[in-house]
């Protein structure tokens, strides 16, 4: 056929197109939702008018009809977004493009067509609690909500994961960590038909390693951390949060706790917020923080944009994210628009007002933290649950029920599954244990992961694949090797291994995701970056202690010196040192930063060294007294010849001219008898976070090992070939390499 002829077999299509109009479902019903139903839905209503259906479109508002079928013109819907006869809408917002008035005009000329199971609004779940009727059938209730959401979706259940891939990814989501190459055989080699169950029911019941993995979580979510300087009057809540993961308590309690501190022992570093070390905006001020990141958490609201206007995103307003914030406030709170005072001030105020009344605004400030304590947790409030449940089946499952976790008005992909889990959640006492045992016996968690991200609209067909955490990631490399991060005392002593959470990032584990943690975080930015490739190559983290682990494993690494002195963190005091040297010839003087605010301004020294200096370091009168200080920069190490010396004794302090507060220093002072390792200043001891991997006997089982420690899997024929070449001469540098070649791999850097 001709070109011609294409074009004229194609005009009764166009013509009929056109008639026909724009598809609602695919074209105009988004961009109603987007535009137009923040305000206009069936809840807000606001003039009157919802936009939800057809018929509510037509029927209109106070003004009248909002669209007539087959007029445009005449529509009073088109004249609003153009601002003809009163102001244009959204109000407060960018107006409509040309081209989405015209798809508008377009769509109510041609008659305004819309099926009658697709509607324009937003997805409002009910805010009370209720359990879905399950289906029929045997099994247990999650799997038969999700066997009858496939059958329902057309999709074929996916295959089960087999032992292996089950226990690595059960291990890294209740622990953190990878299972044991003889825990992964002796799971493997079991019999016992209900060995899965048991097996979650074991790490479950180990609080301290369960725990050590979940305090991430919510290290991420409470915006806590470790190994950093809470300036102002931020404070710590690891203590309390801790013991909240190692007792389970229930969240109810846990928010509880959260919001309305009454002890000495309760987190008050919640509420407190972060002042950035200076003056911040009225959105900003630490009770508004709290209303955001407690709406965030706990309700999957976002009150950022609404802490300094009406949302443009959504239905909250200016006022109630004050309202909120005024159950925070020892005062009544004066409303500020973006920066600029209204004049007005704050009404105490829940946002969902249907919960209960709220105390009056004068009340004291334990009373209203209290009430609002009892609106995030009452019975009554269904929206709490199902928002902790989607936070956990997203940690589990990779994606949540609902998207983004953030925003609980989207419409979940099975409002079944996520009201039932809900319900069953609040059934149990707000049990956490409880919820990840549910989902991890689950035929759903122990389905085959899926590739694909489920289609527009999102359809669930198995868990997605997800990256290990940047604490994941650093505990596996520490398992594998035996070489365990050390957390060093504030005062003199031995340092003790510990997992990573617990000591600061490092560069390596910032660009695997860990967050700075000055604000709430719920999702961690995991996709691969170039500074992550650059950290991971060539980084000196990864390096360091793939250097130091495979020198471990292989039994040559060399014990680091221990100091004849520590003087533990010093500030502004002088601190003495006097310790025998025992005839050492030579002392080697370190000071080391800890945490200083601006550690490149820091000059520390040490003053009245009993020895004269050999290298032109010091300068020393003929008495030996020092005619000066020795002034250091931070970390650096000088070596002076004792002269046969029997004592070390001198005073370590900071320079009267470092005390500055915007230097804030804080400088540890070390003497060793030998040459110091700079990366291990001071030794640890004790018993680190997993046992260490047994001496090798022979390159084949140490080649076995470290890919089942890994992978969970032994290496296949061609795979051991290759990696025999990395350990053919029993040197520690080929297992680095073979080391290093498997944390590049996606399949080790996946829980699949």
């Amino acid at each position: 056929m001709s070109g011609y002829g294409w074009a004229l077999a194609l005009l009764p299509l166009i013509s009929a197109a056109q008639t026909a109009g724009p598809d609602f479902a695919r074209q105009v019903h988004p961009l109603l939702l987007a535009k137009c139903s923040g305000c206009h839905n069936a809840r807000l209503k606001q003039g009157g008018l919802a936009l939800n259906t057809r018929a509510e479109m037509v029927r209109g508002g106070v003004s009248g009809p909002a669209v007539k079928p087959g007029d445009s013109k005449g529509s009073l819907l088109i004249a609003r977004l153009l601002g003809e006869g009163g102001a244009r809408m959204p109000l407060k917002s960018e107006p409509l493009t040309n081209d989405e008035v015209s798809l508008l005009r377009r769509w109510i000329d041609a008659g305004a067509a819309a099926p009658a199971n697709v509607s324009a609004a937003q997805w409002r779940p009910a805010l009370e609690l209720r359990a879905p009727r399950l289906p029929d059938g045997p099994g247990a209730p999650l799997d038969r909500l999700i066997a009858s959401y496939w059958n329902k979706n057309k999709v074929a259940a996916p295959a089960l994961v087999n032992d292996a891939q089950f226990a690595r990814r059960a291990y890294l989501d209740a622990w953190g960590l990878l299972p044991a190459p003889e825990e992964l055989q002796r799971f493997e080699a079991s019999q016992d038909p209900d060995k899965r169950a048991r097996l979650v029911e074991m790490l479950l019941a180990d609080r301290q390693r369960y725990s050590g993995h979940w305090i991430s979580f919510w290290n991420d979510h409470l915006r806590n951390d470790e190994g950093v300087v809470y300036h102002g009057e931020r404070q710590t809540i690891t203590p309390w949060l801790q013991q909240a993961l190692e007792q389970n308590l229930p969240m109810d309690r846990f928010i509880r706790g959260l919001l309305n501190p009454v002890d000495k022992s309760d987190p008050a570093g919640f509420l407190i917020g972060v002042n950035w070390r200076g003056d911040v905006s009225a959105s900003q001020i630490p009770v508004m923080q709290a209303a955001q990141n407690s709406a965030q958490i706990f309700l999957g609201i976002n009150l950022k944009c609404n802490a300094c206007h009406d949302s443009f995103i959504n239905q909250w307003k200016l006022k109630d994210a004050y309202g909120l914030a005024s159950f925070f406030s020892d005062k009544e709170l004066l409303v500020y628009r973006c920066d600029a005072p209204t004049g007005g001030k704050a009404e105490l105020k829940f946002l969902y007002p249907e919960l209960g009344d709220a105390p009056a605004a004068n009340a004291p400030l334990a009373v209203k933290r209290a009430a609002a304590a009892e609106l995030f947790t009452k019975p009554e409030n269904g929206r709490t649950p199902r928002t902790l449940v989607n936070r956990y089946w997203r940690a589990l499952f990779g994606r949540g029920l609902v998207e983004p976790a953030d925003d609980m008005d989207a419409e979940p992909w099975s409002a079944e599954v996520l009201d039932w889990l809900a319900a069953d959640f609040v059934t149990h006492g707000w049990d956490a244990q409880h919820l990840l045992r549910t989902l991890m016996t689950s035929r759903a968690y122990q389905s085959m992961s899926s590739s694909g991200a489920g289609g527009d609209p999102f359809v669930f067909r198995g868990p997605l694949p997800r990256r290990l955490t940047a604490e994941q990631f650093s505990d596996a490399v520490s398992a594998i090797t035996g070489e365990w991060r050390t957390l060093v005392p504030r005062g003199p002593g031995a340092a003790r291994f510990v997992r990573e959470w617990q000591v600061k990032s490092t560069p390596l584990t910032r660009a695997l995701g860990r967050p700075i943690r000055d604000q709430v975080i719920t999702e961690r930015v995991n996709n691969p970056t170039t500074l992550e490739a650059l950290e991971v190559v060539n980084g000196s983290t990864l390096a360091t202690a793939l250097w130091r682990g495979a020198r471990r494993m292989m039994g040559v690494l060399p014990e680091a010196p221990k100091p004849v002195f520590d003087s533990g963190v010093v500030n502004a005091q002088k601190v003495a040192c006097d310790v025998p040297l025992n005839g050492a010839p030579k002392v080697w003087l370190v000071v080391e930063d800890v945490d200083s605010y601006d550690p490149a301004r820091v000059r520390a020294g040490w003053s009245g060294i009993p020895f004269a200096a050999t290298n032109g370091a010091i300068a020393y009168k003929g008495d030996r007294q020092p005619s000066q200080a020795l002034l250091m920069k931070t970390p650096s190490v000088v070596a002076i010849e004792t002269g046969g010396a029997a004592r070390l004794t001198a005073t370590v302090g900071v320079d009267v001219e470092s005390l500055a507060s915007d230097i804030n220093p804080r400088i540890r002072f070390l003497a060793y008898t030998a040459s110091p390792e700079m990366d291990r200043l001071i030794a640890a001891e004790g018993e680190t976070p997993v046992a260490r991997p047994p001496a090798p006997h022979g390159s084949k089982a140490l080649l076995e090992r470290v890919f089942l420690h890994a992978l969970a899997r032994k290496p296949s024929a061609g795979e051991s070939a290759v990696a025999a070449a990395y350990l053919h001469d029993g040197k520690p540098e080929g297992l680095e390499d073979l080391l290093w070649s498997i944390l590049l791999s996606p399949e080790f850097q996946y829980v699949r």
